[in-house]
């Protein structure tokens, strides 16, 4: 279990801390009020509103057609029959269906959310520009009315992928078992390869948590999922800091920053690998102010330097002086050094000190998966981890040995035997001075 501190003593720095902030709340940087976080309202562009059509086959079951438009390529409308719809999952969004697509068989989900007509859906606009293995496959979208007048629905048929990190988190805990260290490692390498992709296009996801990471049990293929909160992020444009769910909260957005980076998803996939190696969230805040409170209890009071690049509107305020915890403390005794000292280097107060996702990539930690005959634990191929795009190795190209497969040995000369996972590393992150990724800007930007 954690080692994280539960002292009478920093109770007292604690409720110290929680005062700070109830007493003067966080402010918008420059005085900026923003009312929402939404696009500049613009003529709403939908695709062909055709009424969908039902019929029946011949066991009984419905059929629904629709005009739908490809998610990426030209706008070419094109009917689309899908079957066997059931709802799969709902929420504040709005609702996800299963169904299944009668010409070739493959099973889909389709997220309908409500169309606000005097704007664009962010959602939908980024989600047309991906197309990465690692992402969630936008393979249609269509527009269908509902049951009040003028009520549009947008309707995002994706790729349906079964299980998520979350899911297969909750099975292992119920055991009181941990995912074994070879998953994690390969759940979180893919999660990073789809963050230095979308961090280079500028975009942000702003939700990284375990239920919105895809896993294909057969496959071990990890795909991010629900776009719904993420956003392009322009220099000198302010966001919204209430955003991300809370464990996963980055202290910047805790401290009201309104000119985040996308260094915010790092320190959220930074929380998730630290919850899968604990088996539990490293952060359990009940409140905004309480999940400051617990990054507390582990990082030690920030420095009047580390709260300037967070929000330089609290670099005045006294908080209670309470030390750091050994990282070493926090994990179980068994934890690989490499995974301890991957997760120091994302949880740090500083964005700009966290690493980006590729260094990430390169990191010791995920060396095992590079090894020439590394495998799943059942025996079978791993996924494609390395067909990396041209695109992709102009991101950081400084980090491209790093990031390649160790070629397999000559046939004559003995095979070393693989590293058993977790041990200690031979190397850390590599590039740790260079320019640590794009956020917001083109690619290789720091």
């Amino acid at each position: 279990m954690s080692g994280r501190p539960r002292t009478t003593s920093f109770a007292e720095g604690s409720k110290s801390v929680r005062k700070t902030f109830e007493n003067q709340p966080p402010k918008p940087l420059g005085g900026v009020k923003i009312s929402s976080d939404v696009d500049t309202p613009k003529k709403t562009e939908l695709a062909s509103e055709k009424k969908t059509a039902s019929s029946h086959r011949k066991d009984g079951s419905k059929v629904t057609t629709v005009v739908a438009t490809p998610g990426q390529g030209p706008d070419r409308p094109q009917e689309v029959s899908y079957a066997d719809m059931k709802l799969i999952g709902n929420g504040s969004f709005g609702v996800v269906y299963q169904a299944k697509l009668c010409d070739t068989g493959e099973l889909i989900a389709i997220k309908k959310v409500l169309q606000d007509k005097r704007f664009k859906n962010r959602e939908l606009q980024i989600m047309r520009r991906l197309e990465h293995c690692n992402i969630v496959k936008l393979k249609y979208f269509f527009y269908s009315s509902g049951e009040k007048k003028d009520e549009v629905y947008l309707n995002l048929v994706l790729e349906y992928i079964p299980e998520t990190v979350y899911k297969v988190a909750r099975h292992y805990a119920k055991d009181e078992q941990t995912i074994p260290i070879s998953f994690i490692k390969l759940y979180m390498y893919q999660l990073f390869r789809s963050l230095a992709y979308i961090h280079s296009l500028g975009i942000c996801h702003r939700d990284i948590k375990p239920q919105n990471l895809l896993l294909d049990p057969k496959t071990g293929v990890l795909k991010l999922c629900d776009f719904g909160s993420a956003k392009h992020l322009v220099r000198g444009e302010p966001n919204v800091s209430y955003i991300c769910s809370r464990y996963y909260r980055a202290p910047e957005l805790i401290f009201g920053a309104i000119d985040y980076t996308t260094k915010i998803d790092v320190w959220s996939a930074g929380c998730v690998v630290a919850e899968l190696l604990l088996g539990q969230p490293i952060f359990p805040g009940d409140s905004g102010v309480d999940q400051l409170v617990e990054i507390i209890k582990v990082l030690g009071t920030p420095t009047r330097e580390q709260i300037r690049e967070m929000n330089p509107n609290y670099t005045e305020f006294k908080f209670p002086q309470i030390k750091s915890h050994p990282w070493a403390k926090v994990f179980r005794a068994c934890t690989p050094p490499d995974a301890i000292s991957l997760v120091s280097r994302l949880l740090e107060y500083t964005p700009g000190a966290r690493l980006s996702p590729l260094q990430a990539c390169a990191h010791s930690f995920f060396d095992e998966l590079r090894e020439p005959n590394a495998r799943l634990p059942n025996g079978r191929p791993l996924p494609p981890l390395f067909n990396f795009t041209e695109y992709e190795l102009a991101i950081q190209p400084s980090l491209n040995d790093f990031l390649k497969p160790r070629a397999a040995p000559a046939p004559d000369a003995q095979a070393p035997a693989a590293p058993v996972a977790g041990a200690a590393p031979d190397h850390d992150a590599p590039g740790e001075n260079a320019a640590s990724g794009p956020s917001g800007g083109s690619p290789g930007a720091s």
